[in-house]
């Protein structure tokens, strides 16, 4: 489940324009006896297997419970799973209209309905064009300052910076969502949303961390590793420019690449 892309991918001798190929991510909403009862991002494909390992998993319903037939409808940008399970089978908090508790992998794992979903129609514009030059050595900054992941291998790292390439905040955590929330409060508790131009975070991109980014009005998103294809769709929409694949002189801009300034090297 893929979906190609075009990008501009920058190194050490210049740009080139790309083909790129993005693994896809959409929503998946679950309905239990009629009603809403949470939402996953998730690569669409083998949903009912997913629904069911996800059911199970979590305590919510007992293995016989999940015998019954799940009808699948695709929707406005997302797709529905709907099953209906006998009460003896339910556990009791989903009887008492608890929700799927949120995890470290994901942001939106918890709300009920795609309603519940914050989507951003906000057009983000930077105060100026950032220095291409300036992406590496942002994450020369951001992993210098890993020790939790130096330490362990098993955090996530983000943070916040001006467009001049200034650290405003920088927090790591299990979960990347986690993250980039962390470095978001401590900007509205210091008052410097407004100065944040750059959000770079140490993993993957997706849908939740553009939004997150996207709310906080922070219109330059860098990553180490990959975007997903609705990340790439919803970055688009935002006008943010979205930087993902950071490894040393080497990036990849996936959207609104004018956003960014490169100086040319002079030639002999």
């Amino acid at each position: 489940m893929v979906t190609p892309e075009r990008a501009i991918r920058h190194d050490k001798l210049g740009q080139q324009a790309v083909e790129v190929v993005l693994a896809d991510e959409e929503p998946l909403q679950i309905c239990i006896n009629g009603r809403p009862f949470s939402i996953t991002m998730r690569t669409p494909g083998h949903d009912v297997e997913l629904v069911k390992g996800l059911l199970f998993g979590e305590g919510v319903v007992d293995p016989a419970g999940l015998e019954a037939e799940i009808r699948l409808e695709q929707l406005d940008g997302y797709t529905q799973a709907e099953i209906e399970i006998p009460e003896i089978y339910l556990c009791r908090d989903l009887l008492e209209r608890r929700s799927l508790i949120a995890n470290t992998s994901c942001g939106f794992c918890g709300k009920r309905e795609m309603r519940d979903i914050r989507w951003t129609n906000q057009e983000l514009e930077p105060r100026g064009p950032v220095d291409a030059s300036l992406i590496p050595k942002l994450g020369e900054i951001l992993q210098s300052d890993q020790t939790v992941f130096a330490q362990t291998g098993g955090s996530h790292a983000a943070a916040a910076f001006t467009r001049g390439g200034e650290l405003l905040a920088q927090f790591e955590d299990v979960g990347r969502h986690n993250a980039v929330d962390k470095v978001v409060g401590r900007l509205i508790a210091r008052d410097q949303l407004a100065e944040a131009d750059i959000l770079y975070v140490s993993g993957r991109i997706s849908f939740e961390i553009v939004s997150k980014a996207a709310a906080a009005g922070i219109p330059v998103l860098c990553a180490v590793s990959a975007p997903s294809s609705l990340a790439v769709r919803m970055a688009r929409e935002a006008g943010m420019t979205l930087i993902a694949f950071c490894r040393g002189d080497r990036f990849t801009v996936y959207t609104h690449p004018q956003n960014l300034a490169r100086k040319e090297h002079a030639h002999a």
